[in-house]
């Protein structure tokens, strides 16, 4: 630009790590190793491809694969050319897709499925698909790959993360180069593992929000994001072999892991940190992972798609502040306010903003959404905290999910708390479900072992009446969406 100012994009900052390290592994897969070299060069073809497909700034591409070599030339490379790309998850129904395609009209479908629903869903709506293994490289190799200025602003959106739809219709999450840029940068200081010679693995899917970002972090200074299976033996081999930095693990898989025999665990020399986010760690599950790898690894992150990262409590206070997501993450501003909007003293439960140049650009298509969301600069998702004289947060529950039993408001997750705490239980969740007496009723989805009694006898110990649930179901396991977070919608058409 005339006054010397650059826009700052994901390729245009992969680019720059590539020329500090052109022979380091950017990706590894499997074996496969695509270089920064290499990695930056197909970002070049991706762009310049990009009007041969018919693409103009602002138009939306879908984005349809598991995790994959080539998928975040796809996302930053098509991003250079003003594309939005909505990264949508595999794992959906042809209506789930049809329904997203129909609010995102992406111009054409990129998939390593090209037989897959999501391919039927697009082939139904008359839209091009391309076959991210065979159609996509003969692209690139077709395309020019001369240095070429971008063609979107670092303020603009690059992609679109479809929220879960734990409470609803999925929405498209907004995304620009600027938020994520800058998230990861700050990541880079509070987790003090994406370094120029650190190796990150990646086991969580790319088409989530919180999955791109950690893939995406290491590109930024020079080191290499590992992609590998999401099995607990694999994750804990990989932890003991030497070299590795770090690793992002949604609490379902640390459950399955420590399920693995305590002599799978071993801390692998070079390991900096392990972080989980995308739904509530459970302290017990906390305590278990510092017995089994030591102290000064373990981070507990809280944030969401809108607002990015809010949170992170470091491994030095996790088991000092039990419950807590910590204190606010680098760049961020918390505030806590009540239903007037006035800001609520420490102790006292509020529902959460955040503020911050990482947040979300809106929802796609969903103005009056947005609005609800996205107050005067600061994100809210319902989510209600509290706060202790030490600036720690710790997440009371959704604001949607508070039940009014008895006229007494209940937030469920100090019942979950209580429950996860009795031996035997791997996991809990709780909702309300309508009661004629009580207007709602607690009801307690258990997998574990514990039986009726064991869980009542804690629920008295510690509950007051009104928070005490009037009844439990087994599952072997607790439904959740792609991101890890409990569908609490599924769980309430399961009750008795």
């Amino acid at each position: 630009m005339a006054d010397g100012r650059v826009e700052l994009t994901l390729a245009r900052a992969i680019g720059a790590a590539a020329a500090r390290a052109p022979a380091r592994a950017a990706i590894e897969q499997a074996g496969a190793i695509l270089s920064y070299a290499a990695l930056a060069e197909r970002l070049r073809r991706a762009r310049n491809a990009a009007p041969g497909l018919g693409l103009k700034p602002g138009d939306r591409v879908a984005l349809v694969a598991a995790n994959h070599l080539r998928y975040v030339e796809v996302v930053a490379g098509l991003a250079e050319a003003g594309a939005i790309v909505a990264t949508l998850l595999p794992r959906q129904t042809e209506a789930e897709f049809a329904a997203i395609l129909a609010d995102c009209t992406p111009r054409l479908l990129v998939t390593d499925a090209p037989e897959g629903p999501a391919a039927a869903a697009a082939r139904a709506a008359r839209l091009p698909v391309l076959d991210l293994d065979t159609d996509w490289p003969a692209l690139l190799a077709r395309a020019s790959d001369a240095p070429a200025p971008p063609l979107a602003a670092e303020t603009d959106s690059f992609a679109l993360a479809y929220t879960s739809g734990t409470t609803g219709t999925p929405k498209g999450v907004m995304l620009s180069h600027r938020s994520r840029t800058l998230t990861f940068l700050a990541m880079a200081g509070e987790y003090g593992c994406f370094g120029a010679a650190d190796r990150f693995l990646v086991v969580t899917p790319l088409a989530h929000g919180a999955g791109f970002v950690f893939a995406a972090a290491p590109l930024l200074f020079g080191g290499t994001a590992v992609l590998a299976p999401a099995d607990p033996e694999s994750i804990l081999a990989a932890l003991a072999a030497p070299g590795l930095a770090g690793v992002f693990l949604v609490p379902t898989l640390l459950q399955r892991m420590v399920a693995c025999p305590p002599a799978r665990w071993v801390r692998g020399a070079g390991l900096k940190a392990i972080i989980s986010n995308a739904a509530a760690l459970p302290q017990p599950l906390k305590e278990r992972v510092v017995e089994r790898l030591g102290p000064g690894l373990l981070h507990e992150t809280y944030g969401s798609t809108e607002a990015g990262i809010v949170t992170n409590i470091r491994p030095d206070a996790l088991l000092e502040k039990p419950g807590s997501v910590g204190t606010p993450f680098p760049l961020v501003e918390v505030v806590l306010r009540d239903p007037a909007g006035r800001a609520v003293p420490a102790g006292t439960p509020g529902e959460l903003f955040a503020r911050s140049p990482c947040a979300f650009n809106g929802y796609w298509n969903r103005p009056a959404e947005t609005a609800e969301a996205l107050v005067d600069g600061w994100v809210t998702v319902g989510d209600i905290a509290t706060r202790d004289d030490d600036g720690y947060i710790s997440i009371v529950d959704r604001a949607r999910d508070m039940v009014i039993s008895g006229g007494v408001n209940v937030y469920p997750r100090e019942i979950e708390r209580v429950l996860e705490a009795v031996p035997g239980v791997t996991e809990v969740a709780v909702v309300g479900l309508p009661d004629p007496e009580w207007g709602e009723r607690l009801h307690a989805f258990i997998v574990g072992t514990a039986s009726d009694a064991e869980l009542l006898a804690a629920a008295r110990a510690r509950l007051a009446p009104a928070k005490m649930p009037k009844g439990f179901t087994r599952l072997e396991e607790l439904p959740r969406g792609g991101s890890g977070k409990v569908l609490k919608a599924r769980l309430r058409a399961l009750a008795p």
